[in-house]
């Protein structure tokens, strides 16, 4: 409600959320962080409870500065999940007119990549949980073209960002590597020419291990060099395979 004083107009004003795309990475598989819908407290209808849908909810016009600082904190009020409004990238604008059966709704997607780890449901979301790409459920609203929008925008960025970074652990070996590059691409890639690629760029460096090695069967693990990276980018860094 304005403050008294304050100007306001006199047609309707839509509402504005943000709705999130969150990936996690298990090794083997990307994953999508979806929430089930339960009953809405402050709602007087029943809007897709019962849904797997993304995580998000309405803009606090009065403690969000940003709707990244919506999508932050929906993100732990719903799944507990801590992450900085920073962490979060735009997808894009959602606002066709029936989109929410509730009201006028416009709502603004986020991506955000995260190492992957326990969640539980909390506030409206009766659960939450890890989802592999093949094992998407039908989700609530138009969450479905929110997800492939998303997962369009991951496929651009990758080749700009080392997406490994937030996914993968922060020490790992070159196939780890190359089963998450596939995973977000749908792609395979020769394993030498892969390799060449990625120690090419000087993006990784090599982990010293103690442990004794069996010829070649024990993988060498690295970390990504994220001071290279930074001046890679700077200058117009782009990753082709």
């Amino acid at each position: 409600m304005a403050k008294k004083g304050t100007y306001t107009y006199e047609y309707p004003h839509p509402a504005v959320t943000a709705d999130s795309v969150v990936f996690g990475y298990d090794g083997k598989q990307l994953k999508v962080l979806l929430i089930k819908r339960g009953q809405e407290k402050e709602a007087s209808t029943r809007a897709y409870v019962g849904f797997w849908a993304l995580p998000g909810g309405f803009l606090d016009v009065e403690r969000d500065k940003t709707v990244a600082h919506t999508a932050a904190r929906e993100l732990r009020e719903e799944t507990k999940l801590k992450l900085s409004p920073k962490d979060f990238k735009e997808v894009g604008t959602f606002s066709h007119i029936d989109r929410d059966p509730r009201e006028r709704v416009i709502t603004i997607a986020h991506y955000a990549l995260v190492k992957l780890s326990e969640v539980e449901g909390d506030t409206d979301a009766d659960k939450a949980e890890w989802f592999a790409m093949s094992d998407i459920p039908r989700l609530a609203f138009d969450h479905d073209q929110i997800l492939r929008v998303a997962c369009k925008r991951l496929r651009e960025n990758i080749f700009f960002e080392p997406v490994g970074f937030d996914l993968l652990p922060e020490v790992f070996t070159l196939p780890q590597l190359q089963n998450l590059y596939e995973s977000i691409l749908e792609c395979k890639f020769d394993r030498r020419n892969f390799a060449n690629k990625m120690k090419h760029f000087g993006m990784l460096i090599e982990v010293p291990d103690d442990t004794p090695r069996r010829g070649s069967r024990t993988p060498i693990r690295y970390k990504f060099d994220k001071d290279n990276y930074e001046r890679l980018k700077a200058g117009g860094f782009r990753l082709e395979f």
